[in-house]
């Protein structure tokens, strides 16, 4: 009985974390959209009337710059939470649950007097 709840709660926390994983995943590409739409489209939107060449192609280089800075360090860092997550959820989710079992000896560290008193 008490492995049947440990199954049930384990399938329930597997399912928890990946889901966890998923919605960061989904943010990623929701905040990835947003930055392209309003930080390339915004100097085409706001063009002057006549849409001269010249303002449009500075305007765009310029904001280029900090499109790339923004997305760069946003996103990046997002990928880098997201596989952070992942791990520490492969580790100490599915791992520590299939694999470790409390019952073996006590830790001892080693130590060069303990074997010379043996």
């Amino acid at each position: 009985m008490i492995e049947t709840i440990e199954f049930v709660l384990g399938c329930i926390s597997n399912t928890a974390s990946y889901l966890r994983l998923w919605a960061l995943s989904l943010a990623h590409s929701q905040l990835a959209l947003v930055f392209l739409q309003m930080g390339l489209q915004l100097p085409w939107d706001f063009a002057p009337a006549g849409n001269p060449i010249w303002y449009l192609t500075i305007t765009t280089f310029l904001i280029w710059f900090a499109f790339m800075a923004v997305t760069t360090t946003v996103l990046l860092q997002m990928d880098v939470l997201e596989c952070s997550l992942h791990t520490l959820r492969l580790h100490w989710v599915e791992f520590q649950s299939k694999f470790f079992h409390g019952d073996g000896y006590i830790y001892s560290p080693f130590s060069f007097n303990t074997i010379y008193e043996k």
